[in-house]
């Protein structure tokens, strides 16, 4: 009787084993299928996104220079980020940097997770989170096209990642002084489009204007090109907002619908704004309305509900519009490409909308449970929101000012008159694209 038992038992035992081994794993296959999707999508904002949105509005003899940032930029700080940025910026509790605990890949198995993503595996997450680090990185390359060096950029790359990127990453998403404040920010308002704007504000002044700016026509190249580059960057921005939920559930939905309206809102005031004041809406200003939402509802998207998008993306056509045209123009500073009017002004609107818009049942569990903004009564987090603001572009312009110093006193920052007047092409490249 008693062998019989113990064989019911031990059969029953087996027969539970899978499940009881299901439910001790904490990779989700649907979870990492997902985040892989995302993590691709967002790599190819920067190349070949960013590259083509970048380069159909430079003049013809920069184009393969400009394009060559966005390659430099995936490159270099890819290999940086996995040998020590993701550690600095994921690791530890320190309040503005992390550890080495992470570095070179240290501790990561194949069934290791982390607590910031528990469902997928931390290379993944990692891996995600260099996408980021490049595109930041790539952005601040368009306020100075046509005259900066190449290898400044380089050097550029590689100093600012780790002097104003990865401190800002782990202050808002690593757990350190900002996120202990209540800073939030879903999927890189602050941590990627303030501190590209702001850097690309601070790069205009130091690096200085184009040869003939103001004076000269310095008219695209090739405007199809820059559609093409806005398609593949709206695409990727799916995986840019939905993939920062970290899970395949309805928090990324609600996210990538309110990206994509907030980007065809933005589309639409900016066109009518032109439409109004030019009396014709141009091609750039309906693409540049698309990125000014798409920049804009980035820190929003996974606490809002998809009508605040499109009241966001709105507001982000009308005030980016303004800083690119108006303010651009009464400052007279060349930020070649507006990265500061539409990523950092659309990065600081995003982010004090955060505390307008926040809806507490969008919330995921943890540290972000609960967000509410204005319109449930909670008008506290606009003013965190805020502090977090001027942390960043304290910390941004500062960082940025200091490595520019830096790099110019080794490398020099801006090509030479006459090399200018040929294109960074050839002039830098050896390459030209011919007629």
């Amino acid at each position: 009787m008693n062998l019989a038992r113990a064989f019911a038992a031990t059969v029953a035992t087996l027969a539970c084993a899978p499940a009881a081994l299901a439910a001790e794993t904490k990779i989700e296959p649907a979870d990492t299928a997902f985040i892989m999707v995302a993590t691709a999508l967002v790599l190819m904002m920067t190349l070949p996104g960013l590259a083509l949105f970048y380069a159909g509005m430079v003049r013809r003899k920069n184009v393969l220079g400009t394009m060559a940032q966005s390659a430099a930029a995936v490159a270099i700080v890819s290999v940086l980020w996995f040998a020590v940025g993701y550690s600095l910026a994921f690791s530890g509790d320190g309040p503005v940097l992390g550890n080495l605990g992470r570095a070179f890949l240290s501790g990561m198995g194949l069934d290791t997770t982390t607590a910031l993503a528990p469902t997928i595996p931390e290379l993944l997450f990692a891996a995600y989170q260099m996408t980021f680090a490049v595109i930041t990185c790539a952005l601040v390359g368009g306020a100075v096209a046509d005259r900066m060096k190449f290898s400044a950029f380089c050097l550029f790359c590689v100093f600012w990642l780790f002097i104003v990127y990865i401190p800002s990453a782990h202050m808002v998403w690593g757990g350190g002084a900002l996120a202990s404040l209540g800073v939030v920010d879903f999927a890189g308002g602050a941590v990627v489009h303030i501190n590209a704007g702001v850097a690309g504000l601070v790069a205009a002044f130091v690096v200085g204007n184009r040869r003939g700016f103001g004076r000269e026509n310095l008219s695209p190249f090739d405007l199809s090109l820059a559609v093409v580059g806005t398609g593949l960057l709206w695409v990727g921005w799916f995986g840019f907002n939905g993939g920062s939920a970290l899970s395949a559930g309805g928090r990324a939905v609600f996210a990538i619908v309110a990206t994509h309206l907030a980007a065809c809102a933005g589309a639409i005031v900016w066109s009518l704004l032109e439409w109004i004041q030019r009396g014709k809406p141009s091609v750039l200003g309906i693409i540049s309305g698309a990125i000014a939402g798409l920049g804009t509802i980035t820190p929003a998207s996974g606490f809002v509900l998809p009508w605040h998008g499109v009241v966001i993306g709105a507001l982000a056509g009308g005030v980016c519009y303004y800083f690119c045209t108006v303010v651009k123009m009464r400052l007279k500073y060349d930020d070649s490409l507006d990265v500061f009017g539409v990523h950092g002004v659309g990065g600081v609107l995003g982010m004090l909308m955060v505390g307008v818009f926040a809806t507490a049942s969008l919330s995921a569990s943890g540290e972000t449970a609960g967000i509410s903004g204005l319109i449930e009564g909670k008008a506290g987090q606009i003013g965190v929101q805020a502090l977090g603001v001027l942390a960043t572009v304290v910390w941004c312009a500062a960082g940025t000012w200091i490595v520019l110093k830096v790099i110019d006193a080794i490398s020099g920052l801006r090509i030479p008159a006459d090399d200018e007047i040929q294109g960074v092409d050839l002039a830098l490249h050896g390459e030209a694209i011919h007629q």
